[in-house]
């Protein structure tokens, strides 16, 4: 078992025909989450997923790299996308243990939960509430249940919808107990941590000034809400701030974004200690105020950040950054057009 927990998943997938005892062994569920934590340790096993849509042909085509500095540019896959649809839009909404939700629009959304590794897909069943630009999704482990879920929250409708794998079909869940105007602007995906989902709320009225911004949290096991407190400087409470929530390095993130205050520009937060207000401290900032959305996603051994973000002019770029340059402006290298251009 030691040794077949370092082999990567396409080995295993032909290695369960060598004989019954080494297919039920591999298809054991406790096999299969050892070795999802082996290749979480392993840097070597991590791989970054990379869309890339060209307008031209309206064609879709993701990329995996390894994240290992010896082989992240050398060693780029295409992926063959799910067989739904060759011209079909396809939209990567959230990941999570390796998994990959997925929205194709055809004739109608589509979503799919999508294996990369074993290039294996099923399609989602509809939700109640049909898939709309202010839906936001994401995609968590229920350790309890030992099952993962999707909860979907919307904008406009305040709605939120809950899909259990093992369950097979969309539910509603009970609303925030408060009056609340979810904030998804700035969020591509939902930040998972703790085994609870996090997004910005407004509390009360939408239109007054200055707005109630709170960091609310939802917990997969028990679906209880629940607030994570700020420090009164994280989140201002004017009307033209774009605010976001994401996770980075286990930890949860909140940033702010102003296209009015150059001075103020981007400012992203940590959350050191879990639940504990006091352990919020300012990661890095960046004085543009062209900067929309925001999304870290690896941090390498030498300390340099790749992150994801969204440019008022640029629209999206992904940078590699040097944690020795977080305070002192910008130092950076494209890593996207060098990858797309490899592949």
């Amino acid at each position: 078992m030691d040794i077949l927990n370092r082999l990567p998943v396409r080995s295993l997938l032909r290695f369960k025909c060598v004989s019954k005892f080494w297919g039920t062994l591999i298809s054991d569920p406790y096999f299969k989450k050892q070795h999802l934590n082996h290749a979480k340790k392993d840097q070597n096993s991590q791989k970054l997923l990379i869309s890339h849509f060209y307008r031209k042909d309206d064609l879709f085509s993701m990329y995996c790299c390894p994240l290992s500095p010896l082989q992240w540019v050398e060693d780029v896959q295409k992926l063959d996308c799910p067989p739904i649809s060759k011209t079909g839009r396809y939209v990567i909404h959230c990941c999570c243990d390796g998994l990959v939700i997925i929205q194709v629009n055809v004739k109608r959304p589509i979503l799919l939960l999508w294996n990369p590794s074993t290039r294996e897909s099923i399609v989602l069943p509809d939700p109640e509430i049909p898939l709309v630009g202010g839906s936001c999704l994401g995609l968590g482990y229920d350790s309890t249940s030992g099952d993962y879920k999707i909860l979907k929250i919307h904008t406009v409708e305040n709605g939120f919808e809950i899909l259990a794998l093992k369950g097979g079909r969309w539910r509603n869940t009970d609303k925030h107990p408060l009056d609340i105007t979810n904030v998804l602007m700035g969020m591509r995906s939902l930040a998972f941590v703790h085994e609870a989902f996090h997004w910005i709320v407004v509390i009360g009225d939408y239109t007054a000034v200055p707005r109630r911004y709170s960091l609310v949290s939802f917990s997969i096991s028990n679906e209880v809400y629940g607030e994570i407190p700020l420090l009164e400087q994280v989140l201002c409470s004017t009307h033209d701030v774009t605010f976001g929530v994401s996770v980075f390095e286990g930890m949860l993130c909140v940033y702010s974004t102003s296209a009015w205050q150059v001075k103020e520009g981007f400012k992203l937060w940590v959350l050191k200690d879990y639940g504990i207000k006091e352990s919020w401290n300012v990661l890095f900032t960046i004085h543009d105020p062209l900067i929309c959305h925001f999304v870290s996603k690896y941090k390498f051994a030498d300390g340099e950040v790749l992150f994801w973000f969204g440019h008022l002019q640029s629209h999206e770029t992904a940078f590699r950054m040097s944690s020795d340059h977080l305070y002192h402006g910008l130092k950076v290298a494209f890593l996207m057009e060098s990858l797309l251009q490899k592949a």
